[in-house]
């Protein structure tokens, strides 16, 4: 591997980097570097955005929404309809191959769905797939899909993130063996898995290519690299093509250079404060409604944009993405005032403030920057830096004080990705709110849209008045480029492999 230059680098001239630069182009390979270490690339096994990506390239669901329409189009189905409220029955596409060269039909589909939904076999993204009851085979390419009542967004989900696995290949190897060799019948097969650090993608040339094209680039390498400057280096080295997520004072540096691509994009990415409002980790202070206040009222959000984020980075004020079906954002809002703040801390009995657990995976300085504001209202938060299958493990079985997450909703553009799957009593559901998760239960299940956003509306509502969460922003992201790619990000914040290419 190339010497991994400092950030100084910045300050060398083009001529001497100018060579490295078209590696990966004339090499046909595509070097990606991860932020996060992925937990397991199955995507029924991981909840993590890299999982979102790896599953569009290997993999491939019943449906495909167009990014720039919006419309439903077939992919591994060619029909469905609604056989009633609560069955949807699917066509199949016949003459598609697995990778391994089996033969795609509704075993698959049958197979795939009601192991998913099987509690016994212990799936991580459960809110992608407990909407649906079970899946049966009607003939070799139909399939009926029963739900757990009326869910108008089932056609989001079966166009995102429910791909499709091999039914006879699975049962051989199971999860473990699915982790090292995954089969799927996407665009690219996974040539190599290094369990967290290295996957090795190649150009499937047998792709049938309904809804999504044929990939351009041969070789697609991907590495785990946490480290932001590790990653900018490597960039200027020519090891790495493109990156997502650079800090904006990075990506400054690197647009300053002039010889990389440097966009920044929206996308539906939330970033949020959730509080143990429940009391799971014990007598909590976040279970006083005037201490989750103060916190609202001790952030200074605007100004973390300004100072740290920049680009297309907004407030918002609900539990939601702004972009997403039903997400109403005229709620109770925390106005920045650290004096209100302490008042409120005096008012609930902590005139000295307390000390707290404050969790986060990812984005230290702006962890760093909210923990310092709390600070200044009396508020000693104890920064408990952790990787994000750890820390959502832990949410999961026991919570925690304070957690600094985001969720990008698996890219669907429905409130029931984001709010329904943190609030309606869940493993991560730190409100426990019975009232809440009844309106939300009625907004995933009503087929009246204007139901549907009243009961939404009237949740939003509910969950600011009670502080459950810090609503932060709705996250830009930065992607840096080298010169030679040719790549257009989309709000969904997904990077299609398959849409990569050269110039």
């Amino acid at each position: 591997m190339k010497h991994v230059i400092a950030l100084s680098a910045f300050l060398l001239p083009a001529c001497l980097m100018s060579a490295e630069a078209s590696a990966g182009k004339a090499d046909d390979v595509l070097n990606i570097a991860f932020s996060k270490e992925l937990e397991h690339v199955d995507p029924y096994y991981n909840t993590a955005r890299e999982g979102v990506l790896l599953g569009y390239a290997v993999w491939d669901a019943l449906l495909y929404r167009d990014t720039a329409t919006g419309e439903y189009k077939g992919n591994l189905a060619t029909e469905w309809k609604w056989a009633d409220a609560t069955t949807l029955e699917l066509k199949l596409r016949q003459g598609v191959k697995f990778q391994n060269g089996e033969s795609f039909d509704a075993d698959d589909v049958v197979f795939t769905l009601n192991y998913a939904v099987d509690p016994k076999n212990g799936t991580k993204a459960q809110a992608n797939t407990n909407w649906i009851k079970s899946a049966e085979k009607v003939d070799q390419f139909m399939v009926r899909i029963h739900t757990n009542g009326p869910f108008p967004a089932a056609l989001e989900y079966l166009a995102g993130p429910i791909v499709i696995q091999p039914n006879e290949y699975y049962q051989a190897v199971g999860q473990q063996g699915v982790a090292l060799k995954p089969i799927g019948t996407g665009p690219y097969s996974v040539e190599s898995v290094e369990p967290g650090r290295h996957f090795v993608l190649k150009r499937n040339p047998d792709y049938f290519a309904a809804a999504k094209p044929k990939a351009s680039i041969g070789t697609i390498d991907i590495r785990t690299v946490p480290d932001a400057n590790t990653q900018m280096a490597e960039l200027f080295n020519g090891d790495i093509d493109i990156v997502w997520g650079v800090p904006s004072d990075q990506a400054d540096k690197m647009a300053n250079v002039g010889q990389f691509q440097v966009v920044n994009a929206p996308t539906m990415r939330v970033g949020y404060l959730s509080f143990d409002a429940a009391g799971r980790t014990g007598d909590s202070p976040m279970k006083n409604l005037k201490v989750r206040q103060a916190v609202n009222m001790a952030i200074n959000r605007p100004g973390i944009i300004e100072a740290l984020m920049k680009g297309a980075t907004t407030v918002i004020n609900s539990a939601c993405a702004p972009d997403q079906f039903g997400c109403e954002q005229n709620v109770m809002v925390y106005p920045y005032d650290p004096a209100k703040a302490k008042e409120l801390l005096t008012e609930a009995g902590y005139p000295n403030g307390f000390s707290i657990d404050f969790y986060a995976y990812r984005d230290r300085p702006l962890a760093e920057a909210m923990i310092g504001m709390l600070a200044e209202v009396g508020i000693t938060g104890k920064l408990n830096y952790m990787q994000y299958a750890a820390l959502r493990e832990k949410r999961i079985k026991e919570g925690a004080p304070i957690s600094f997450m985001t969720w990008g909703s698996n890219s669907l553009a429905d409130i029931s990705a984001i709010t329904s799957a943190f609030f309606r009593m869940g493993g991560e559901d730190d409100a426990r709110d019975p009232e809440v998760a009844g309106l939300l239960e009625k907004g995933d299940s009503s087929t009246n849209p204007d139901e549907r956003k009243a009961a939404y509306s009237k949740a939003l509502s509910v969950i600011a008045d009670k502080a459950y969460w810090t609503p932060l922003w709705v996250y830009s992201t930065n992607y840096v480029m080298g010169a030679d790619v040719n790549f257009k990000p989309t709000p969904d914040e997904i990077i299609r492999f398959y849409d990569i290419s050269w110039k």
